[in-house]
């Protein structure tokens, strides 16, 4: 398939280091797809859901121990340690790959090398990057063939003399987790995962290229890989304006990528569109914008919660040609369930580590809470027409956010780029008792790249308002967003999901330099009347309060930040420093 000669001196040498009994690669043709499909229900590694209500779908187990991404696994390997900074984990590289190779070496002898050349993006996109997956997993096979572009038009665009491509070795072994390991060696462009077949660890495509090694490649390339969605809102007239969002889990990312506009506005003609839901690479563009694209094919979620309610389109989305992994099963139809999927649990079903499952009665989960849904991007209702242009759409505004019950306003916008990089570097999530047992205690996220940056955080702070440099006066603005202000009972004081275009709108407005704000301490806070409630039950009362900025709890936010910007020491950029200081001098005042 390839006359590479990188490409196949590696392949080789990982033949010769895993010993399989055969070796695949993987065409991207639906006919060698189904043929793996057919074979991964006959091994029982995927079970064949009912054709009829889910065609094209399957469900997957996972072992019992590795069920989600393990982050006190996942190693930044480079030369230098401080290169990896405060906030990775780090190995010594030649140490590391000896290890890796130990544990890898003879796991595949009676298995088949399956070898995935994939592309990140579109496959003609100057912004795209290929790598080659080499797996003895079908589930990984498949999953790749959902996530990105994959196969023989890869190699024939990427051609037979680059090198700039990522390697990336994937072996089964016994699924140990006291041997789990997940490598990144960012200044070799490789990556190696053992003992692990969960998603998340495998697919390397998605976290461990996409943002770990693409965020060091983006910094020497002058461009940009975040944990961005991006999506765009388009207006009665027709304009598409497109705007990027950075979240921490739990805070509605995915629903807000395929946000479904109020009544109000529906009936007015606005229209969201769904470009991504996870991932973002951006960089300059011939017009001197900022330009993104979406590195992937699919969409990899989280099950439990997705319903007819909280995300229409996400539910509608996964109804063909999917792999769900750990949900539930129904036996009575041959369908899956979920948690928060709709109130009729199986009676007659099996739950996510295969045992009977009464759902009416059980007291367990059916399905695990990590539990996920791989599904073609192509079946979103709202799938943007720019979701595979090699161009990439401009982008107009960057949004931070984050769950915080007090402090943070509705929406603020960030003062000038620099003053942006500022409010992204300070981003924080408030815990929930459901999760920790404690309500409130702060976890700082920094552009939500805190467990996906491939090298130190205080350099990626710096690569930013480098970017800000480059782009100049045609930068995006920057925005913060909290949708989840609490009122002294603890209710929500802002309705959320398809509301949240009403803020949207004030900031694409703020864009085009066509609605007032006014001046805070912390940046440029909308007018009450400027935010359209329309339609919307909400007091002024309640609006006034999640749009107002209270110093004394803004000068304890800064004491924290001061804290937390300590564990980058010297690499901490100095303009941070600067707008830290400003931000308590104006707060002072």
């Amino acid at each position: 398939m390839t006359k590479n000669e990188t490409m196949l001196n590696w392949v080789g040498q990982m033949r010769e280091l895993v010993q399989p009994d055969q070796v695949v690669w993987i065409d991207g043709s639906e006919e060698q797809l189904e043929a793996l499909r057919a074979k991964a229900c006959k091994d029982g590694d995927l079970i064949k859901l009912n054709q009829e209500k889910l065609p094209g779908c399957y469900l997957h187990r996972t072992a019992l121990n590795d069920v989600a991404r393990v982050e006190a696994r996942t190693f930044i390997c480079t030369k230098k340690e401080e290169d990896a900074g405060p906030t990775n984990h780090w190995k010594e590289p030649a140490e590391t790959y000896q290890m890796l190779y130990d544990i890898a070496r003879d796991s595949y002898k009676g298995k088949t090398m399956y070898v995935i050349p994939y592309s990140m993006g579109p496959v003609t996109s100057p912004y795209a990057k290929v790598g080659i997956e080499v797996t003895d997993s079908i589930y990984v096979v498949l999953n790749m063939a959902i996530m990105t572009r994959v196969g023989k038009e890869v190699l024939a665009h990427f051609g037979d003399t680059s090198n700039d491509w990522v390697r990336g070795l994937h072996a089964s072994c016994d699924i140990d987790e006291e041997k789990r390991y997940i490598c990144h060696f960012p200044e070799d462009n490789t990556i190696i995962s053992v003992n692990s077949g969960y998603g998340g660890n495998v697919l390397l495509g998605k976290k461990c290229f996409a943002l770990r090694i693409a965020s060091f490649q983006g910094k020497h390339e002058q461009w940009m890989a975040e944990h961005m969605l991006i999506l765009g809102v388009e207006n009665p007239k027709g304009e598409v304006k497109y705007i990027t969002a950075a979240f921490p889990s739990a805070c509605g990312k995915t629903n807000l990528a395929m946000l479904i506009p109020p009544e109000g506005y529906r009936r007015k003609g606005y229209k969201v569109w769904t470009v991504g839901d996870d991932i973002s690479w951006m960089r300059k563009g011939p017009d001197g914008r900022l330009w993104a694209i979406n590195p992937e094919k699919g969409f990899f979620g989280v099950a439990p919660g997705t319903n007819q309610k909280s995300n229409p389109n996400a539910l509608a989305t996964v109804q063909k040609g999917t792999i769900y992994t750990n949900v539930a099963l129904n036996l009575d139809n041959d369908t899956v369930w979920w948690e928060g999927l709709d109130k009729n649990p199986p009676k007659n079903g099996v739950d996510w580590m295969g045992r009977s499952w009464d759902g009416t009665t059980a007291e367990e989960k059916g399905a695990h809470p990590n539990s996920r849904f791989t599904a073609p991007a192509e079946n979103c209702p709202c799938i943007s027409k720019e979701f595979s242009s090699p161009a990439g759409v401009p982008i107009s505004a960057i949004i931070f956010g984050g769950r915080r019950q007090k402090t943070t306003p509705l929406v603020y916008q960030s003062r000038d780029w620099n003053h942006g990089v500022f409010v992204g570097s300070i981003m924080a999530s408030e815990t929930t008792a459901a999760a920790t047992g404690q309500v409130g205690v702060v976890r700082r996220d920094p552009m939500a790249m805190l467990p996906f940056c491939g090298y130190h955080m205080g350099d990626y702070f710096a690569h930013w308002i480098e970017m800000g440099e480059i782009l100049g006066d045609k930068a995006p603005k920057i925005f913060n967003v909290n949708w989840f202000r609490q009122d002294e009972n603890g209710k929500f004081m802002w309705p959320g999901f398809g509301d949240n275009l009403r803020v949207l709108d004030w900031i694409l407005e703020r864009c085009e330099n066509s609605v007032d704000a006014r001046e805070t301490p912390i940046g440029y806070l909308p007018y009450a009347k400027d935010i359209n409630t329309e339609g919307l039950d909400i007091e002024q009362e309640n609006l006034e309060k999640i749009l107002t900025v209270d110093c004394d709890e803004w000068l304890g936010e800064a004491a924290a930040i001061e804290e937390f910007y300590q564990k980058f020491g010297n690499k901490l950029p100095n303009e941070l420093k600067k707008q830290l200081a400003e931000l308590k001098e104006r707060l002072s005042k």
